[in-house]
């Protein structure tokens, strides 16, 4: 089975990853897409960050309609701080019948070679970008990779960060976010502080 890895925080997981994750599903060669949701570091406290496990529910609420859509919280338990290529590596021994691949954003490729063994990654993993509205340049090394494919999904600007700051000011954003997720913030009183 081929799995594209769709690494964040999640912090709310909202449409735009979702239309992001579902358009990879149904418009590429993927069989499914894994929402991979990154941990806290533990060297980082992030007040506004809220802990795995409910970030986890959100993905888990936000995907369970979608048969190709899978929350996963593998990096839960490896070593912090935990880097991409660890995580591939253990994926692949932990399920050596799967063919993994990377999903980022565009502005992620922009610096995809200062990431830790970016040449393995490239060597042994193909990577799916999808595009970004975003400063700067893409490395002339990457411009037509036999390993990255550019993917002509919706641009979706929407962040977390604004959702964030939105619910805090006490504004409506329910479109932003699938109504399960809406209902389990609203019901733990997330980002309102």
């Amino acid at each position: 089975m081929k799995i594209g890895l769709y690494f964040g925080t999640f912090n709310p997981v909202h449409i735009g990853h979702l239309t992001i994750a579902n358009h990879l599903a149904e418009h590429s060669d993927l069989d499914q897409v894994w929402f991979v949701v990154t941990p806290q570091s533990p060297f980082k406290k992030k007040s506004s960050l809220l802990n795995n496990h409910q970030r986890l529910e959100m993905v888990y609420r936000a995907t369970k309609d979608y048969d190709k859509l899978r929350p996963s919280d593998i990096e839960f338990g490896l070593k912090q701080p935990n880097y991409t290529i660890d995580t591939l590596t253990y994926l692949q021994e932990k399920f050596p019948e799967h063919q993994f691949s990377l999903i980022m954003g565009e502005d992620n490729l922009k610096s995809f070679h200062k990431w830790k063994n970016y040449e393995l990654i490239l060597e042994l993993y193909n990577i799916y970008v999808y595009p970004r509205l975003s400063q700067g340049h893409t490395d002339t090394k990457f411009k037509n990779h036999c390993k990255i494919f550019k993917i002509s999904a919706p641009i979706m600007e929407l962040s977390s960060t604004f959702i964030r700051k939105e619910i805090k000011a006490g504004r409506d954003i329910r479109p932003m976010l699938s109504e399960s997720v809406w209902q389990y913030i609203d019901e733990m009183n997330f980002y309102r502080n």
